[in-house]
């Protein structure tokens, strides 16, 4: 016997060295990109400068960089201000960086074949930036990550400029190629998504008389984007409008509806009519009861919601009281849990990106500058030719 127990300590300790010897696996990065907000009020400037400067955002041509830091600092102190009256900054990245740590909690749960799962959030213009969580990365080991634009409806222009700004900062920081990228390019009709912001209408519809209630309008408010954007085909004002469809088919259409934009910035034509507008023209109507603001193609609250909805708009209507603006998405357990099912459906079916990346590379990329031919030379396995 004691032969035995013999063999059997020393199998034991065969294989305890055997199992703690082996290399950890590698981190799965899950990556939330936006186009971030200054967390404090002193990184207003660069916020700005860094927005201005961005041609796939706000094209301006050769004098892109002259006409950025002209507008940034003319504006900058009026912006500045606008953060102060929030709090002292933009929350956008306290809430991108719960709202990815919850999805990566629930990953390690609901998809322990990736696991662990990691969290990192990316910015375009604020930090944490690109660049910063790239190197990040690298340091912590990651060699499989899931780029999630933030952006529920792609546009050229806000997805399309964080996905060319990962691939410039790839070929600077990361030209061996050591992480392999895939890409959740949009998710305008997430079940999550549409439920969480039906869940959230529906509370304050609750807040009218019932007697009136189903005659209180809904306005969906996006963020506007330039004609000159929508005009190379851009997919992004079909993709809002599938979004708010999702919702009040959700809602049954239960009231009377409109999509409308706000956050025109500059001379040039943008996206209208005009969230301001539409809801003054409105509000003053002695046969609508109400209006619910909806920011439909937001995922937290930030200063177009803070401040340019709840006090800029408020201040000019005349009947404020009529208008209620439905609770931003934040730490919404319905959407972080829709989010979480969406990664985790994508890494199972290992596809590099959707089927309409192409096309939107295709209309909106003849712009965009020091950035790829083909979606293929960022996202999926890479071969050193494959980068170049």
């Amino acid at each position: 016997m004691r032969g035995v127990f013999a063999s059997v300590s020393r199998w034991s300790a065969i294989r305890w060295q055997s199992t703690s010897a082996r290399p950890a696996r590698s981190p799965t990065g899950v990556v939330f990109m936006n186009m971030g907000g200054p967390s404090t009020v002193k990184e207003t400037y660069d916020f700005l400068f860094r927005l201005f400067s961005d041609g796939d955002l706000i094209p301006f041509g050769r004098f892109q960089n002259i006409l950025a830091k002209f507008i940034a600092t003319r504006r900058t102190p009026t912006i500045e201000k606008h953060y102060e009256e929030i709090g002292g900054g933009s929350p956008i990245r306290k809430w991108s960086e719960y709202q990815c740590g919850e999805v990566c909690r629930i990953l390690d749960e609901t998809s322990p074949e990736t696991a662990p799962h990691k969290p990192y959030v990316a910015f375009r213009y604020a930090n944490p930036l690109t660049e910063d969580t790239l190197v990040q990365m690298k340091q912590d080991g990651v060699k499989r990550a899931v780029a999630f634009s933030q952006y529920p409806q792609f546009s050229y222009s806000t997805s399309g400029s964080s996905m060319n700004e990962l691939y410039r900062q790839t070929l600077k920081l990361d030209p061996e190629r050591s992480i392999e990228w895939s890409f959740i390019d949009r998710w305008p009709q997430l079940p999550g998504l549409v439920d969480a912001f039906a869940n959230n209408i529906t509370d304050k519809l609750n807040e009218y008389p019932a007697a009136v209630r189903d005659k209180v309008v809904v306005l969906f408010s996006a963020h506007s984007l330039p004609m000159e954007i929508v005009n190379r085909g851009d997919s992004y004002p079909a993709e809002v409008a599938a979004t708010v469809y999702a919702i009040m088919e959700k809602l049954k259409f239960s009231n009377p509806y409109r999509l409308v934009w706000q956050s025109q910035v500059g001379p040039k034509p943008w996206l209208g009519g005009q969230t301001a507008k539409i809801t003054e023209k409105l509000e003053q109507r002695d046969d609508i009861p109400g209006i619910v603001l909806v920011p439909v193609a937001f995922t937290s609250d930030h200063i177009e919601t803070l401040h340019e909805l709840d006090i800029e708009l408020m201040e000019e209507c005349k009947n404020p009281e009529k208008i209620k603006r439905a609770e931003s998405l934040n730490d919404n357990p319905v959407f972080i849990a829709g989010l979480a099912d969406l990664v985790k459906d994508h890494l199972a079916k290992n596809e590099p990106y959707s089927n309409q990346l192409e096309l939107d590379c295709q209309l909106g990329g003849d712009k965009a500058k020091n950035t790829f031919a083909h979606p293929k030379q960022m996202f999926g396995p890479q071969t050193r030719s494959s980068s170049t």
